[in-house]
C-alpha cells in the first residue's frame, strides 16, 4: 500500500479510559511504522505528558502539541519546519485576575519548558502526572516569556459559561478548545491554532499528499484535523458533531481497542 501519514489524537482515541496505551494498539502502530507508514501524534496535551507515548512507540516523526500551537521533532532539535505559536503574557495575567469573576477554579499556564499555575495544589492525574516538573505560581515576575497555552479548570457544567465569558472579553485573538478525558477543561491558544496546522506542516515535510493522510480523533479539538485529512475517522465514543463530518466511525470505542481494530482492518494487518 502507498505510504500513509497517520495522525493520532491521544485521549479518547489512542489511549484507553485509564490513559494507557494497550499492547494491541502498540503492536499495530509499531507494525505500521515497520511497513514504512508515518505515524504521528497530534494532541492537546503538552509535550511533558505525551512524550512517554512518543518514545514507547519508537517514533521519529514530528509531534503536534497544545492542539497545534507547537510542532517539533523530539529527535531533531534543529528540525527545519519547527514552529511555536504563543499567547500574550498580558492576556494570561489578565485572565488570572478575572478567574474568580469567571467562576474558574484554577488556571495553568504552559511555557515551552515550564508549567505555571494559579495554585500550588494541583491534582495528580493524567494531566498532571507524578513526574511533572516543579510548578511555579504564576506572577508577572515568574512568567518571563509568552505562554504556549492556558488551561482553565472548573466543574464541567460551568465550562460553557466560562468559555463565553472568555470569548466576550478577548474576542478573536484566541481559540478555545474543549479538552476531554478524566479532567475536562478549556484550552486557550493563539488565534488560528488547531491540529490541522501541524499535520499539514508534517505532511508537506514528508511529501505526503492530503489524500494519503489518515486522522483519528474524538473531540471538538479534532474537528479541523478530521476535515483536513483525506480520510478522517472518529471514534465510536466521539462527539456527534465530529461524526457528522467524518469519513468513517470506528465500530468500537477507545476503551475497546477501537483504533487498533480499525487500523488492522484498513491495512489488512
Amino acid at each position: 500500500m502507498k505510504q500513509k501519514l497517520i495522525a493520532l489524537d491521544l485521549d479518547g482515541t489512542t489511549l484507553n479510559n485509564h490513559s494507557l496505551l494497550t499492547n494491541r494498539t502498540k503492536n499495530v502502530l509499531t507494525k505500521l511504522q515497520k511497513e514504512n507508514h508515518l505515524v504521528m501524534i497530534a494532541t492537546g496535551r503538552p509535550y511533558r505528558n505525551s512524550k512517554e507515548f512518543y518514545f514507547s512507540l519508537g517514533m521519529t516523526t514530528p509531534i503536534v502539541n497544545f492542539n497545534g500551537a507547537l510542532c517539533h521533532k523530539p529527535t531533531d532539535s534543529n528540525w527545519s519546519k519547527y514552529y511555536h505559536k504563543t499567547v500574550g503574557k498580558d492576556l494570561a495575567m489578565d485572565l488570572i485576575e478575572q478567574r474568580e469573576d469567571f467562576g474558574i477554579d484554577f488556571i495553568c499556564v504552559e511555557g515551552k519548558e515550564k508549567l505555571f499555575a494559579s495554585t500550588a495544589n494541583l491534582p495528580t492525574n493524567e494531566f498532571f502526572p507524578k513526574n511533572t516538573l516543579s510548578t511555579e505560581i504564576i506572577s508577572k515576575k515568574s512568567l518571563s516569556e509568552n505562554p504556549t497555552a492556558l488551561t482553565v479548570f472548573s466543574d464541567e457544567m460551568n465550562l460553557k459559561t466560562i468559555r463565553n465569558k472568555i470569548l466576550d472579553r478577548y474576542g478573536n485573538i484566541i481559540e478555545i478548545r474543549t479538552w476531554g478525558g478524566l479532567m475536562p477543561c478549556l484550552e486557550i491558544v493563539s488565534a488560528g491554532v488547531q491540529k490541522a496546522l501541524g499535520v499539514e506542516v508534517v505532511a508537506d515535510y514528508y511529501g505526503v499528499k492530503q489524500e494519503d493522510i489518515l486522522a483519528f480523533g474524538d473531540e471538538d479539538n479534532d474537528m479541523e484535523m478530521i476535515q483536513f485529512a483525506g480520510h478522517g475517522v472518529v471514534m465510536q465514543n466521539g462527539i456527534e458533531p465530529l461524526k457528522k463530518i467524518a469519513n468513517d466511525v470506528t465500530k468500537k470505542s477507545n476503551h475497546e481497542d477501537g483504533l487498533a481494530e480499525y487500523l488492522e482492518n484498513y491495512f489488512s494487518l
